[in-house]
């Protein structure tokens, strides 16, 4: 078998040509047809490159490629033997530009993570916080060491583990280990398949008074792990109590003072979590923290998901009257929705057309929108398609409009057709 690595050289006469080496056939992946870097070998006695043949396993294949019996044991032996005799073969043949393959790291199995698990919870239960943290920053770089790795720690049960640890710690009486719970933090901010045991866990009350208090800190990696957190509880659970001193006037800071544009939609998830689970009174200290002019502001220069996030926020503080009261006093506020009416998204313009129709039984709010050409934006949305429930808001507005403002309406018509019309000398 040839190998696809060439290298040009000059004959005595000057005259190039090209030289092809020839790899081992024993070398060569069954699968991928390529020189294997992490030969493994499964229970039938076939070898293949790691990579290759886990990916055929994923697949939910049971059988072995090359002899198709069934593989009784599902998880490859790596084979030393053969990659040996491949780097070995790569130094000799470094002249024609072959590099020597590095050595692999061993991955984790499911086993190992299982011990580990085990002693993470007798550390929990022994209150070990020393041991605890040693066996979390273990894992942790396991799972930096591959994706493979990674998978393997999230599919074994470590987020549990480390849910119970986090109460556990942030429930001590007496000092408490911040160092540790910013560890175990970091860690939970992978994509855990949280139970319904571990969400109650990193919800309950002194979990996110530790998980807020946090938000409130310089430490700018700490802020981003909470904020991540919390993001991924609020997404999996809206039953949350959110009777946490100062979490208004904190995650506002947050936006007023913007770490990463992660952090920024993570921020808006979770006030639009708060806000649609909670009082008018958590509403009011949103308000009354500076919510309104700082979300218009974000939204000027905001990408897509900000602007989407942001909006739905805007929606819901207008389903209060003093939040309504509030954003159509803003002068920013009706100029920016009209102009990201099918600037953004869908999503965002049909946010935008349910806000002005909230905000139409407010005296003025109307009347600036129809200055500004909302009316004639209606009329495309209509024309291009919508949901339901936008279609009857649109066509509301549009009625309204053509009875109350006929005049505007024609005179900004006018207005605009002018702009086409050649100036004569």
């Amino acid at each position: 078998m040839l190998f696809p690595w060439r290298r040009t050289r000059k004959g005595k006469l000057g005259v190039k040509r090209e030289m092809e080496i020839t790899v081992p056939p024993h070398f060569i992946c069954p699968i991928s047809l390529d020189l294997m870097r992490d030969p493994v070998t499964l229970c039938t006695g076939v070898t293949y490159d790691r990579e290759s043949i886990e990916k055929w396993i994923e697949c939910g294949n049971v059988n072995c490629p090359v002899t198709n019996q069934v593989a009784t044991v599902s998880y490859p032996i790596p084979n030393h033997t053969i990659r040996k005799m491949i780097q070995n073969w790569c130094v000799e043949n470094r002249s024609y530009g072959v590099e020597r393959i590095p050595t692999p790291r061993v991955p984790i199995t499911p086993h190992e993570i299982s011990e580990v698990r085990l002693k993470m919870a007798a550390a929990v239960k022994d209150g070990d916080g020393r041991r605890l943290g040693d066996l979390v920053v273990k894992v942790r770089n396991w799972g930096m060491e591959s994706e493979r790795n990674k998978k393997c720690i999230l599919a074994n049960g470590i987020g549990s583990v480390l849910a119970d640890s986090f109460r556990s710690f942030a429930g001590v009486s007496g000092d408490v280990d911040m160092g540790l719970l910013k560890e175990i933090l970091s860690f939970l901010t992978w994509p855990f398949p949280f139970t319904s045991e571990d969400v109650s866990h990193l919800k309950s009350s002194v979990s996110l008074r530790f998980i807020v208090g946090f938000l409130k800190e310089d430490d700018l990696s700490a802020k981003q792990n909470a904020i991540a957190v919390l993001k991924h509880l609020v997404s999996v659970d809206d039953q949350i109590s959110w009777e946490i001193e100062g979490i208004e006037e904190t995650l506002v800071n947050i936006l007023k003072l913007p770490i990463s544009s992660q952090s920024t939609i993570n921020s808006l998830v979770i006030i639009h979590s708060i806000l649609s689970s909670c009082s008018q009174t958590i509403a009011t200290t949103f308000i009354e923290s500076g919510l309104i002019p700082l979300l218009l502001e974000t939204l000027i220069d905001g990408d897509k998901l900000i602007c989407e996030k942001g909006l739905s926020i805007l929606d819901k503080i207008l389903s209060w009257e003093e939040g309504k009261a509030c954003i159509c006093q803003n002068a920013l506020a009706v100029p920016l929705l009209v102009k990201k009416i099918s600037r953004v998204s869908d999503a965002a313009t049909e946010l935008c057309v349910s806000c002005i129709w909230k905000m139409s039984s407010v005296g003025g709010a109307l009347d600036e929108a129809v200055r500004l050409g909302v009316f004639q934006k209606l009329l495309v949305v209509l024309q291009i398609g919508c949901s339901e429930r936008t279609r009857e808001k649109a066509n509301e507005l549009l009625k309204t409009m053509n009875l109350l403002y006929r005049e505007e309406i024609d005179r900004f018509e006018s207005s605009m057709a002018l702009q086409y019309v050649k100036r004569s000398n």
